[in-house]
């Protein structure tokens, strides 16, 4: 087959583009994916997007997407053929699956978890486990085992976090879609970062079955894109009630991409004041307030409000989060998966050593947090009060939306900082996610896309929507995406 497309024009197209040179017999997925593993070998040094790469998987897979694309066995969809990669939190069968920790090296997972098998069914192509902060705890990246991502746009800068592989990847050119997961930001802010599209859906809307666990009342699983249209397909996708998570709802929708021509002629718009933070980079305030500019003139209802109880987010977030994590990380103890020690006399020292040695800094301050939270004494004070303020928080976002359509924000109040710059003060990291944060908190579907430059680097903006609102934000932000090129600028990678 004859390609009639350069590979410079293939690193920067969007899944449906190449899902248009599929259907006209231009390219086919096996060239796709070569040319994707060849870029992946060319930049993974200086990015380190992937823990794992898996070409000889990825090539088998294509070729049986190529089949079905040409009519044979099951009906293509929108995703098939389309080289993708998968955040290392997402259990793979045979495939090592690390969450980015030394306490998981070597650990093979027996089965898929809902999303991977549901991508896998829709004939996309998975090239390998994307780079992440260890257990997606993380705004930078900088806290995997496995070294820290470099953001393409600037390799001495952060991608953000946890999915800054995953962000990176989409960024560079080295896939097309990722997948990642979203805990208190961690698919917008690196989104934001990174200048593509990220969403973090409505709680439940996605399986989190095969996720390893980081807040199990705040992780959602999402996409990586190049454009709202792609996020919309690929949501598509992963959305689906499943038995196995106890908290996953049946999907209200046929088509996340219903309304994705309808405009925001008409729709009012919040735009909620407390979000305009103390240390918010002058060159992000002015690219939202052209954004704002931009979606009056489109026709939105511009206004602003107030959201005062953003302000106690962070703090109900570094109760709750850490305090689920202390659970959820309990099960690592050296014996039943991953790693392991013959050096201990007794069971006790064992997991002792196998924690000691296996868990990173920023996931042991975060263990401590939450085991002090439940402790006795202290779980009233903080872990239950922190979730009394959680239902106000709720319910005030709840009360926005008898008012608004959606809201929209700052994705992240600073650009991609210089990597290692805020790696000792933790409070100055957990500052990167305060714009994103009090989604998760409220469980309600959010989106990020390209909002803007300043400094040479992406600047995102964010939609918020109401429970279940997924198809009002990617409305929203397909409206503003079309009326914009920040989307159409990448990194000179």
């Amino acid at each position: 087959m004859t390609t009639h497309s350069t590979n410079s024009d293939l690193y920067f197209a969007t899944a449906r583009e190449l899902r248009t040179k599929f259907d006209g017999r231009e390219l086919s997925s096996v060239e796709a994916t070569r040319a994707m593993l060849d870029r992946i070998s060319s930049l993974e040094p200086n990015l380190n997007s992937f823990i794992t790469v898996t070409p000889e998987r990825a090539l088998k897979d294509a070729e049986a997407a190529d089949r079905r694309l040409q009519g044979s066995g099951q009906e293509a969809g929108p995703l098939t053929g389309v080289p993708i990669m998968i955040k290392d939190n997402f259990s793979t069968k045979d495939v090592e699956t690390t969450a980015a920790s030394n306490i998981l090296k070597g650990y093979i997972p027996p089965y898929d978890g809902t999303a991977v098998r549901l991508l896998k069914e829709a004939g996309a192509v998975i090239l390998g486990k994307g780079n992440l902060d260890e257990f997606a705890m993380g705004s930078s990246n900088e806290s995997s085992a496995f070294g820290p991502v470099h953001n393409p746009w600037d390799t001495d800068r952060v991608p953000g976090g946890s999915s800054g592989g995953a962000a990176a990847a989409v960024a560079a050119g080295e896939c097309f879609i990722a997948f990642g997961s979203d805990t208190g930001g961690s698919i917008r802010q690196p989104a934001s970062l990174c200048g593509i599209v990220g969403m973090k859906p409505t709680y439940g809307l996605v399986s989190r079955f095969g996720l390893l666990a980081f807040g199990s009342s705040l992780d959602q699983i999402g996409p990586l894109t190049r454009s709202v249209a792609d996020c919309a397909d690929a949501l598509n996708v992963i959305s689906n009630h499943d038995h196995r998570d106890s908290t996953s709802v049946a999907a209200p929708f046929d088509d996340f991409a219903q309304d994705i021509d309808a405009g925001v002629a008409g729709m009012n718009i919040g735009v909620p004041k407390e979000y305009m933070v103390d240390g918010m980079e002058p060159g992000v305030l002015s690219a939202f307030e052209a954004s704002l500019k931009i979606l009056e003139d489109l026709g939105a209802n511009i206004s602003e409000t107030s959201l005062p109880l953003t302000d106690h987010a962070l703090a109900v977030y570094y109760i709750i989060a850490p305090s689920e994590a202390s659970a959820n990380l309990s099960r690592y103890d050296g014996v039943k998966y991953g790693l392991g020690t013959l050096n201990a006399d007794t069971s006790a020292q064992a997991t002792e050593i196998a924690r000691g040695e296996g868990f990173g800094d920023e996931v042991k301050r975060r263990i401590f947090l939450g085991t002090y939270a439940l402790s006795a004494g202290y779980y009233d004070a903080y872990y239950k009060k922190a979730q009394q303020v959680r239902t106000l928080i709720r319910r005030e976002f709840t009360d926005a939306f008898l008012k608004f359509d959606a809201l929209v924000t700052p994705t992240s109040p600073g650009v991609a900082f210089k990597i290692g710059e805020k790696m000792d003060d933790p409070f100055q990291m957990y500052m990167n996610d305060v714009c994103t944060i009090p989604v998760n908190i409220a469980g309600l579907p959010s989106i990020s896309v390209p909002g803007g430059i300043s400094e040479d680097l992406p600047v995102g903006l964010q939609f918020i929507g109401p429970q279940f609102g997924d198809t009002t934000v990617i409305r929203g932000a397909a409206a503003y995406e079309q009326a914009t090129n920040w989307h159409q600028k990448h990194p000179l990678i």
